[in-house]
């Protein structure tokens, strides 16, 4: 059966959909023997040979779903250029070729999903689904009401206005503040942008859930298969 060259090279687990189509544009990727940069270009994974790097990608057999708790001082990426720790170096027990989905800060920790499921990849990632992400944040000072209104209708950073997102006072720590913070985006730095922009800069942030899909009492710098219902939770959002 055919499917678009960027659905393949995604559902091999190279990368994220939007990551492949980077690849095809910039002529990474060959069919047959050919550069293709077109993206509208249809592959069949069983007649056609598609390489990238000079290595032939193979159609994935087995899915795998994992969930990290990322520590600080480490990059959500596969190699970093700078060889700082990266999250692979994380699950040195997966044996499938797995991608992060989105992105965590250096120094930003918690739940952090990696799988080969490059269409579940792109759900999870595209603006337009909306998908929540939440995260604990300690903050310098405490929010007031118009700070928390200031979320709610998006608060104005440096690559535009946000979408609406949530922030609730968990409790007051004098200097600092415990607050519960809920976004549907994936902006660079963007929980951190948005609390300097009402004057309560970040001093921690952790994600703890992606929707429903919560990290529980997984230790730092462990990681674990989802579930099936988590799975299916997931594919069904």
């Amino acid at each position: 059966m055919e499917v678009r060259l960027q659905k393949f090279i995604a559902d091999a687990g190279i990368a994220s959909r939007r990551k492949a189509e980077e690849l095809i544009l910039s002529g990474k990727i060959k069919v047959n023997g050919v550069v293709v940069t077109e993206l509208g270009t249809k592959v069949d994974s069983q007649k056609d040979e598609i390489e990238y790097n000079g290595k032939e990608i193979k159609s994935v057999q087995k899915f795998v779903y994992i969930m990290l708790n990322k520590p600080e001082g480490f990059v959500t990426t596969v190699k970093d250029q700078f060889n700082r720790p990266t999250v692979m170096d994380l699950i040195k027990g997966v044996n499938e070729r797995v991608v992060p989905v989105g992105r965590l800060d250096y120094d930003t920790s918690g739940l952090l999903l990696l799988t080969n499921d490059g269409e579940l990849t792109f759900k999870l990632t595209h603006p337009k689904n909306k998908v929540e992400k939440v995260y604990i944040a300690k903050l310098f000072g405490k929010p007031n009401d118009q700070n928390i209104q200031q979320f709610k209708r998006g608060v104005n950073i440096d690559s535009g206005t946000t979408q609406p997102a949530k922030l609730e006072i968990i409790e007051d720590l004098g200097k600092y503040c415990l607050c519960k913070i809920t976004i549907t985006e994936g902006k660079n730095r963007q929980i951190r942008k948005m609390c300097d922009a009402i004057k309560h800069p970040v001093a921690t942030l952790k994600r703890v859930a992606t929707g429903e899909v919560e990290i529980g009492e997984l230790k730092r710098g462990s990681y674990r298969y989802l579930t099936d219902k988590e799975i299916k939770y997931l594919k069904d959002l």
